[in-house]
């Protein structure tokens, strides 16, 4: 099991502002790209997904907390966990950390929907994953 899923990410130039400081969109960024490794980790992969269940992964609603800031060069962490599960969605915590200093904080609520845009059930292999994810994690804490 994943439980907690960690990604490395590099600040290059691109990611900042002129002050060489991470510009504050780009930690979306970083933690869109964990959050895609994170199921490719759990054995899903965002195409997939669709081309299985005609359902993508949509965000809904995003709580976020700018805590230091990243510099040029730095490498970061961008640590990813599962929180809860609902029927059609599924909370998870973010956050990107430098030397295992919190520097973003992230909860972000993320729902499946249909081609249409209407919330659909979590298919069941997934919702089986993620059910035995937040076991696991109970049971390790």
């Amino acid at each position: 099991m994943v439980m907690e899923h960690d990604f490395d990410v590099r600040v290059y130039y691109e990611d900042t502002d002129a002050g060489g400081v991470v510009y504050h969109a780009n930690y979306l960024k970083f933690c869109e790209r964990a959050r895609s490794e994170y199921l490719r980790a759990l054995g899903f992969e965002n195409s997939r997904i669709y081309t299985h269940s005609n359902a993508l992964i949509v965000v809904k609603k995003i709580e976020a907390d700018y805590v230091a800031p990243a510099r040029l060069d730095d490498l970061l962490c961008v640590r990813t966990n599962l929180l809860e599960i609902k029927n059609t969605s599924f909370f998870m915590r973010q956050n990107v950390l430098r030397h295992d200093k919190i520097l973003f904080a992230m909860k972000i609520l993320l729902v499946f929907v249909n081609d249409g845009g209407k919330p659909v059930k979590i298919p069941l292999a997934i919702r089986q994953v993620f059910d035995n994810e937040i076991k696991s994690h109970k049971d390790f804490s």
